[in-house]
């Protein structure tokens, strides 16, 4: 005797609930039954794809959390500040209230952590894009700590949103910028 169909839909239908939910009450807020009532599925059907919250979590950012968009501005300076005005959007989104929690769960869940780890180059692409166009403009020399550049630029606007519950200002932006600016061509930035 065959089984019930399997419905083609329905891991794409609890994603997007997934995401509606995380984006509305945050992470802290987020049960895997909640995900199940409200896609219209049962709960095996959660637990079977995703084991836990972590998991279900870091398949959702992965999905949903637009890309940062790669602009060429022309200059380092230009490229950096379009980089941060993209990740001051991400970082000032209700869902990252819960973050503290997801990054605490995906230190115990090797394949979420991995699934996050993917979605976090993906998304440092347009930042490691940007110092090779200005390597090759000649603005700056080869940056052999790549992954620096992109956490001096990320730390200040995680940490206010982490700890402060607030964004960062468009002046502050300003400043995180200019000084990655100044510290990767080793001269002053005049506005």
């Amino acid at each position: 005797m065959a089984g019930r169909p399997r419905d083609p839909d329905l891991e794409q239908r609890l994603l997007t609930t997934a995401w509606s939910l995380l984006t509305e009450h945050g992470y802290d807020a987020l049960a895997l039954s909640q995900v199940a009532a409200q896609a219209e599925a049962h709960r095996t059907d959660v637990y079977r794809r995703w084991p836990s919250k972590v998991r279900l979590v870091a398949d959702v950012l992965d999905q949903f959390l637009p890309p940062v968009p790669d602009v060429d501005t022309g200059t380092l300076l230009g490229d950096l500040k379009a980089f941060v005005e993209d990740l001051a959007g991400a970082w000032d989104q209700p869902w990252n209230d819960g973050l503290i929690g997801f990054l605490s769960d995906l230190r115990r869940d090797d394949e979420a952590e991995r699934t996050f780890r993917a979605l976090v180059v993906r998304r440092s692409q347009p930042l490691v894009d940007a110092i090779a166009r200005a390597v090759r403009r000649g603005e700056i020399e080869d940056v052999p700590e790549l992954p620096l550049v992109g956490n001096l630029l990320e730390g200040p606007l995680m940490h206010r949103r982490m700890f402060g519950g607030q964004p960062m200002t468009p002046a502050e932006l300003d400043v995180v910028t200019q000084s990655v600016h100044r510290l990767l061509t080793g001269t002053a930035v005049k506005s």
